[in-house]
């Protein structure tokens, strides 16, 4: 026996060794035809997406390995099918975990259960983003046989990071069960096309309910943008799940550089916006006009397509902005736009980025199918979302903005707006003249009356239900003057 082994010291040759071989095992994944079978699908791996999200040899992993000595002699699992660790994106560190779909199908163990929660954990503390990468089949079903310590859940921490850090979660293969619900905490879920999500897969819907379902059909990543509203941005490939959430992260840095003049007049605007309150526009297009150069980055385009809800600069300061578009149903806040500006408007009170409405609506969206959807209900939190905000907010009412759904918008005189702006055609009331006489079966000499009474602003203005009114190509240099008025009082 040699010396080191009766003195209790050891051989570092041995040690360094026996850890670089654990080391190159975990690295190894699923081993070299499951990592084939993952790049054959156009996939990159687990530790290829966080380089690729992450700064360029930033990332510092932790917990590598986690599943390299199993209890009771059990065979390894390399990383415990999860890569977890720390790395920079942008300026600043994010805490970054990624499923490994090579490593028996990506399956939550015990380990891989602890390091999720040791990450979120390290985010809540450092007050760090946390970026969280889904494709796995969620609880591995040999937890059962196993008796750790304890079992932890990172889903309560998730919860509790919510107004405290950034949290972004991308489905980037299939994601079932545990993992989906831990990407339904995120600020933002991003999702490539191809990808799913459910509680539930295949295989137990039908034991549970003798449905024979293809994840695709049960729960697409384009289902989940477009109906269900679960999802919040559908992408083409995974370099861009990557690119967009670099960028949304970037909002939350602070002021930025901008490549703008701030005393730029909005030259387009008049083209954009007809003067007809009638006539449809692309509100896109405006917001795109009055944002710093190139700054615009919608949320959750395909849902609620009734409003527009989008991070972009204003003399370098990022603002959501919270827009009805008139291309559908007129602006009117359906439920589902409904739901979408009040998640978003949580965000921004969360971390008190300034809001601008730009309302152009003529109420909350009518009628028996509306009412079955909970139409008001999803209004009565937009309308709680909006007023809890202590971010600046701006109003600008574009063209027509009825009844709650000016209340929505932030319309309200006296709602701790830093400003409140019209544009001079605007059309305001209860409900819209046309409408409203009919309700009241009004005659023409009253419904001339009330038509007369809601077009322009000078009622408005008169008794001061606005701050200004405006030229419209005067917009942004209107907005930032007020954006800067917390600033000028710091």
């Amino acid at each position: 026996m040699a010396s080191s082994d009766l003195d209790g010291t050891h051989d570092w040759g041995a040690l360094l060794a026996a850890l670089e071989e654990r080391t190159a095992a975990a690295l190894a994944m699923g081993g070299e035809p499951r990592l084939a079978k993952q790049a054959a699908k156009g996939r990159l791996n687990a530790r290829e997406r966080v380089e690729q999200l992450c700064d360029s040899g930033s990332f510092v992993e932790y917990a590598a390995l986690g599943g390299g000595a199993p209890p009771a002699g059990d065979a390894a699992v390399p990383a415990d099918a999860l890569v977890a660790g720390v790395g920079r994106i942008g300026r600043r560190a994010c805490a970054v975990v990624a499923e490994d779909f090579t490593v028996q199908g990506g399956s939550i163990g015990h380990v891989n259960s602890a390091k999720r929660l040791r990450m979120a954990e390290l985010a809540l503390n450092e007050r760090i983003p946390f970026v969280l990468m889904l494709d796995g089949a969620g609880e591995r079903a040999s937890n059962a046989l196993e008796r750790y310590p304890f079992a932890p859940t990172d889903l309560q921490t998730l919860a509790d990071l919510r107004g405290h850090v950034p949290v972004v979660s991308m489905v980037l293969g299939t994601s079932a069960g545990h993992g989906a619900l831990s990407g339904l905490f995120a600020d933002l879920m991003i999702a490539t096309e191809g990808a799913a999500l459910f509680a539930a897969g295949p295989p137990l819907v039908k034991a549970a309910l003798g449905l024979d379902v293809t994840p695709d059909t049960l729960g697409s990543a384009r289902m989940h943008a477009t109906e269900s509203g679960v999802v919040h941005n559908l992408v083409a490939s995974e370099d861009e799940a990557f690119s967009f959430a670099r960028r949304y992260l970037s909002f939350f840095d602070g002021r930025l550089r901008s490549n703008d003049d701030r005393a730029r007049r909005l030259d387009e605007i008049l083209r954009i916006v007809p003067a007809d309150t009638r006539r449809a526009y692309d509100m896109r297009e405006l917001i795109d006009e009055l944002f710093d150069h190139d700054s615009m980055c919608e949320l959750q385009p395909l849902y609620g397509e009734s409003m527009v809800t989008a991070l972009g600069l204003l003399d370098g300061i990022p603002v959501l902005v919270v827009a009805n578009q008139p291309l559908h149903h007129a602006g009117a806040i359906t439920r589902e736009a409904a739901e979408k500006a009040a998640h978003f408007l949580d965000v921004a009170a969360d971390f008190d980025i300034p809001v601008v409405f730009l309302a152009d609506n003529p109420g909350v969206m009518p009628g028996p199918d509306a009412e079955r959807a909970g139409t008001l209900r999803a209004a009565a939190r937009m309308y709680a979302a909006q007023r809890r905000l202590e971010s600046p907010k701006m109003h600008v009412t574009v063209r027509k903005a009825f009844g709650f759904g000016s209340s929505l918008m932030a319309m309200n005189p006296l709602d701790h707006q830093a400003v409140t702006i019209a544009f001079p055609g605007i059309s305001l009331g209860g409900v819209p003249a046309t409408g409203g006489a009919d309700a009241s079966k009004a005659d023409d000499t009253e419904r001339a009356r009330l038509l007369a009474l809601q077009s322009g602003a000078w009622s408005a203005a008169d008794n001061a239900s606005y701050d200004r009114v405006i030229d419209p190509r005067d917009l942004r240099i209107e907005l930032i003057s007020a954006l800067h008025l917390r600033a000028a009082s710091a």
